[in-house]
């Protein structure tokens, strides 16, 4: 299992959202490309990218920062935000984004991501945004009827090898993880990579997570811990090594 800092990008800062609000923003940083170079100088394996932007209007409108990264930085890039049509996840390739992580497509245009998983193979990445039993789409702004397991499950179904799990009612919030529905969503998700994500506040969750291992569990996206300083990256990837 590997930690993976995540980098928010909003107005061109690297934030944080409670909950993802737009409302409830906090800027830590106004150099998205700046703190991925920090984060690969402090150890990480890889970086978790979100255009919060292009989540929001629908189409991805950060991918100019993700080129800079990927210039400047040796360690992989997952990018996720806004890409709902084979064009954007094309452009996304064509910058070098390892994995291109698509969400609301998921729900509304299932054709998309099996026409992207024959395109483009182990590249695309889905993830599915939890709020209660339910998949939550458009950049959190709505909650769609499909439960979070059976898209799961249908997404491995459809070729998608890797897949995250974030609970939206957690995200930002330092409460904790959902163990309870991160043990579905790895039921569900069986044979595909999994990453997790939302509410982790300390090294404990990190130990607590630790044990999904043999379950599935690939990786587990940080956020705002990190950044409030509740504890180091340093310290995380020695728990999990």
């Amino acid at each position: 299992m590997i930690v993976v800092p995540a980098i928010d990008i909003r107005h061109g800062n690297c934030v944080r959202l409670y909950q993802g609000r737009e409302d409830r923003e906090t800027v830590y940083w106004k150099d998205p490309v700046g703190m991925a170079r920090t984060w690969q100088s402090r150890g990480a394996p890889m970086l978790h990218v979100a255009d919060l932007d292009g989540a929001f209007q629908g189409k991805p409108a950060n991918l100019h920062l993700l080129a800079k990264m990927k210039k400047e930085l040796t360690i992989p890039i997952q990018i996720g935000g806004g890409f709902r049509d084979m064009g954007s996840i094309q452009a996304a390739v064509d910058i070098g984004a390892d994995w291109i992580i698509l969400g609301t497509a998921a729900v509304y245009d299932p054709d998309l991501v099996i026409q992207a998983v024959s395109e483009f193979g182990h590249k695309i990445a889905v993830s599915i945004d939890v709020s209660d039993d339910f998949v939550a789409v458009a950049g959190w702004k709505e909650l769609s009827s499909v439960r979070f397991d059976d898209l799961a499950r249908r997404m491995k179904n459809q070729g998608v090898q890797r897949l995250l799990f974030t609970d939206t009612r957690k995200d930002g919030t330092l409460q904790g993880p959902n163990l309870a529905g991160i043990r579905l969503f790895l039921e569900a998700a069986m044979g595909a990579q999994v990453m997790v994500s939302g509410g982790i506040s300390s090294l404990d969750d990190i130990i607590s997570l630790k044990e999904f291992e043999p379950q599935g569990l690939d990786g587990v996206v940080v956020g705002k811990a990190l950044y409030d300083a509740k504890f180091t990256l340093e310290d995380a990837l020695r728990i999990v090594h």
